[in-house]
Order: C-alpha cells, then sequence, then structure tokens
C-alpha cells in the first residue's frame, strides 16, 4: 500500500466517541483561560503591576491556553475524564492564595464582594466569550488537522465515517456556527435602516477570498497527490467552498425573511431535509451514489457530501444568527449575563432531549448528510461551548474585585453604573485597564487575523505531512512537531498583532 492510500486508510472507517467525553473535552479550553486569567491577577497581586513582558505574556498564553489541549488530545487522552478535574482543582488552589494575600488595607468581607459582584456593571460593547469561543474553534480545528495524522491522536476523536459524534465532526459545525455569530446581519444595528439586499452584496465581495482558497486546496491537493478523505465532502469540494455558499445562502435568506425569525428557518431547513432524506432515496445516493456502489462519476456523484450538506450547515448558520441577535441584546450586568446563562443551559437541555429523540426516531448523528440529529447535536455543544466561557468570564470578574486594579485581556471590563441624571450620564463608563494589555494578548492576535491563522495551519499541516511520516513517529517526537506548529502559527499571528496589521482587504 502507498504512503498516500495508508495515510487515507488511516482516517478512514471511523465511528467516533461519546458525547459526554466531547462534552468534558470542551470544558478544557475554559478552564485553561480560568487558569491563564487566575495567573495574570496572582502576578498583579505579587508585584503590584500587570505582566508587561511581551515575550513572557506570549509564552505564558502559549503553555496555559494552548500546549494542555495538545497534550489532552495525545497522550494524555486516556485520562480525559480526569483532566478537567485537575485543571479545576489548580484553578481553586491559585484562586485561594489570591484570596488569602490580599493586601490587609484592600480587604472586604466575602459578603461584601459578592454584593459587589451583583450589582457591577459589564462594558456593554464588548462580549469576550464571542471572541474567545471562535479563537478556540479555530485553535482546536489547527490542531486536530495536523494531531490526526499521528497514532497517538485516539482514532474515536477522527471524523466518524457515516455515523457517529468525534471530535473532528464537531470542529466542521463549529466553525460554521461561529462564523455565523459576527455576520454583518447580526452586528449590525437593528436601528439602522439599509437596503434589503445590502448584506447580500457585501457578502458577495467576501467570499471570494474563500472560494480562491477553495480552488487552491483542490488544485495543490490534486497535484501532488496528498491523502484526501474523499467521503468527506467529495472529490472537488471542500470545507472553504461549503463556507462560502453557506455564508451566500444565509444572506439570500435573511433579506428575504426577518432576521429575528431565523430560528424559525433553521428548524424548517433541518427537519425538511431530514424528512426527504428519510422518505426518498437521497440517503441511499449520498452514502453509496446513483448506482448504489458508490460510484464517483459526474460532477453531483462525485460531491454529493459536499454539495447536499450545505442544507444542514445553512441551518446550523440560522439558528447561530438567531443566537448572535440574543446575545448582542444589550446586557450590561452581573446580574443580567447570569440570567442569560441560565437560560442558555436551559435551551441545551431541551435540545439534548430532542437530540435523543432524533436519533432514536429519525437519523443518528452523521457529520457526512449534516442530518437533523447532527445540527442538533452541533447547535447544543456550541452553546454549552459559549456557556462555559461566559461562566469563566464572570469567574475572573469576580476575582479582579478581589485584587483592585487586576486587568486580564479579552475578558469584560468593570464600568460604573449608569445615573439617572442627564444623557451623558447614562451612558456606562468603561474602566480602560485591559486596552493597555490588549497587544499582548494571544487570543486577540489570532482573533485579528482568523482566517489567516486557518490557512496557515492547513499550508503547514500540508508540509508536514509531505516531510514527516507521521503514522509511524514516536511520541516525544510527535509532542515536538506539534508544538513547534502551533508555536509557529501563534508566533506570526502576534507579530502580527503587535504591528497592528490586519491581513484582510476584501
Amino acid at each position: 500500500m502507498s504512503q498516500k492510500h495508508l495515510k487515507e486508510a488511516f482516517i478512514s472507517n471511523l465511528n467516533g466517541t461519546s458525547l459526554l467525553e466531547i462534552s468534558l473535552g470542551l470544558s478544557l479550553p475554559p478552564l485553561c483561560l480560568l487558569c491563564r486569567g487566575l495567573l495574570l491577577i496572582l502576578y498583579h497581586l505579587r508585584y503590584g503591576k500587570p505582566l508587561s513582558s511581551r515575550k513572557y505574556s506570549l509564552l505564558l498564553d502559549f503553555l496555559v491556553l494552548v500546549s494542555p489541549l495538545l497534550f489532552s488530545c495525545t497522550v494524555l487522552s486516556p485520562i480525559m475524564f480526569f483532566m478537567p478535574t485537575i485543571i479545576a482543582a489548580f484553578c481553586a488552589g491559585i484562586f485561594s492564595k489570591i484570596y488569602s494575600q490580599r493586601k490587609h488595607e484592600t480587604r472586604v468581607p466575602f459578603r461584601q464582594i459578592v454584593k459587589d459582584f451583583q450589582k457591577a456593571y459589564l462594558d456593554p460593547e464588548y462580549i469576550p466569550a464571542i471572541t474567545v469561543f471562535r479563537v478556540y474553534v479555530n485553535v482546536l480545528t489547527s490542531i486536530g488537522i495536523l494531531a490526526v495524522d499521528f497514532p497517538q491522536y485516539p482514532r474515536r476523536y477522527a471524523k466518524a465515517e457515516t455515523y457517529g459524534t468525534g471530535v473532528m465532526d464537531l470542529g466542521v459545525g463549529a466553525f460554521i456556527f461561529g462564523n455565523a455569530l459576527v455576520c454583518p446581519e447580526v452586528r449590525q444595528k437593528s436601528c439602522v435602516t439599509q437596503p434589503k439586499f445590502s448584506n447580500l452584496a457585501r457578502q458577495f465581495c467576501s467570499i471570494w477570498p474563500l472560494i480562491f482558497l477553495g480552488f487552491g486546496r483542490l488544485l495543490s491537493v490534486k497535484s501532488i497527490e496528498y491523502h484526501e478523505h474523499t467521503s468527506e465532502y467529495g472529490v472537488h469540494w471542500n470545507f472553504f467552498f461549503t463556507l462560502a455558499f453557506v455564508r451566500l445562502a444565509a444572506s439570500l435568506l435573511l433579506a428575504v425573511f426577518p432576521k429575528n425569525k431565523s430560528w424559525i428557518v433553521a428548524i424548517n431547513l433541518a427537519v425538511l431535509y431530514q424528512l426527504i432524506l428519510n422518505t426518498t432515496s437521497l440517503k441511499t445516493f449520498i452514502l453509496h451514489g446513483s448506482d448504489g456502489r458508490d460510484t464517483r462519476v459526474g460532477f453531483l456523484n462525485a460531491n454529493r457530501e459536499g454539495l447536499l450538506s450545505l442544507f444542514g450547515y445553512l441551518a446550523i448558520y440560522m439558528a447561530s444568527v438567531q443566537a448572535g441577535l440574543w446575545l448582542l441584546k444589550c446586557r450590561n450586568s452581573v446580574k443580567g449575563w447570569i440570567e442569560a446563562a441560565c437560560f442558555l443551559l436551559l435551551t441545551v437541555l431541551v435540545l439534548f432531549v430532542f437530540l435523543h429523540v432524533s436519533q432514536a426516531y429519525a437519523d443518528p448523528v452523521s457529520r457526512r448528510m449534516a442530518n437533523l440529529s447532527y445540527c442538533v447535536w452541533v447547535v447544543a455543544h456550541c452553546l454549552t461551548f459559549f456557556i462555559c466561557f461566559v461562566v469563566t468570564d464572570l469567574a475572573l470578574v469576580f476575582t479582579k474585585l478581589l485584587v483592585k486594579g487586576s486587568s486580564v485581556p479579552c475578558c469584560w471590563n468593570v464600568v460604573k453604573p449608569p445615573n439617572t441624571g442627564t444623557k451623558r450620564e447614562t451612558e456606562a463608563v468603561p474602566v480602560r485597564t485591559e486596552g493597555k494589555l490588549s497587544h499582548i494578548c494571544l487570543i486577540s492576535a489570532i482573533n485579528k487575523n482568523q482566517l489567516l491563522f486557518f490557512l496557515l495551519a492547513n499550508v503547514m499541516t500540508g508540509t508536514v505531512n509531505i516531510l514527516i511520516d507521521t503514522i509511524h513517529s514516536k511520541t516525544a517526537f510527535m509532542l515536538c512537531i506539534l508544538h513547534l506548529y502551533m508555536f509557529f502559527n501563534c508566533l506570526i499571528m502576534y507579530i502580527l498583532h503587535a504591528k497592528n496589521i490586519v491581513l484582510k482587504f476584501w
């Protein structure tokens, strides 16, 4: 068997993992973020100033925010169920140290701190959990696309062949979900009246880089005979094309239907698509081709998975638009965000009940078809992931109240409460301490050039696979390669951010 066919077989015919393991894995990035924030607050408490060294800040961010995820999906995967507990215990230890080492003159009774926390107002112009969610989806995807080619990456985390819930199956849907959270229709102020099809025209202009990248990937993969999983998207299709066409189709739907009813459009799309799968021969066509023998003759046959899964991904995108609109409602208090997190948690529980029903009576989760169960699963887990980041941010806000003057990048600013006086006074005035630290935050750096980060990860993944026999690599060598790969990508984003360069010209 050639190296190409050997690698294709290595990532094929897999069945995924359990919903519980994926849920536990999703708690790791928020816990890493909490750990980083607590360490920065402890540093401020010890030395009376924030960590200002760019070199040490990058090193801290990489070692705490990225490196644990590399270990958890490779050598530490056998103890995955214990990882959240270990990191949470470490965070609890740091918090205890912060609480006990506060300066005597600034000490406030714990009950008073809780009261102040509940009454605290947050900067309404920025929701850090959205930024962190999108960045971590990108980071986890970048880790996965290279790690999957090494034997130390558990096969149960890779994409399932037909039915199943692999970690990488979730990553595809989460990427779509994260893009919709910040789409023009969500970010556009409701009070601003614009032509009905203005966002559609804007999307036409913004998707051309994705089309270009899609063709670039297609040509490069075919020209060097790079290994590929054909049943993932098809012979010629790839994720760049999916993302481009979903964004364009969603803008068309949102130009026709009211955007605050996008959840209705999402449900109708997903349910109708599932009904067609179950009542016609469409499911057989997707899984086995027009002749039932997995033929790839003709464009539709060759790319049936990529083309027909667009309906499911479009449903996920529309559901995320609704979530984004709801999240951007002005909630400028801690109490308001606690209530929002509780509502989201209730929504997640309902979605998981519906997922159980859908898998039992309609179809199991299938990323290959992007069926109803897959759509519900992706939305439920993405909302769970987002809730974890909101809780993390609130925990850091509480800790910052313990240590006056401390600040954490990509975390909520505590602002002055609005008064009932003049119009000028009713506006919340942020305490802008975080702005000084934004230039030394890895999350902000990746957020500024997310598409470039993803593109670089794809290019470097291909380069590593061409130069190295990943399937027969030893554990120590694998860990070195993955860390160098991620650090190099993060370093480029960090340098660009430090120089205030955004490589986006469309």
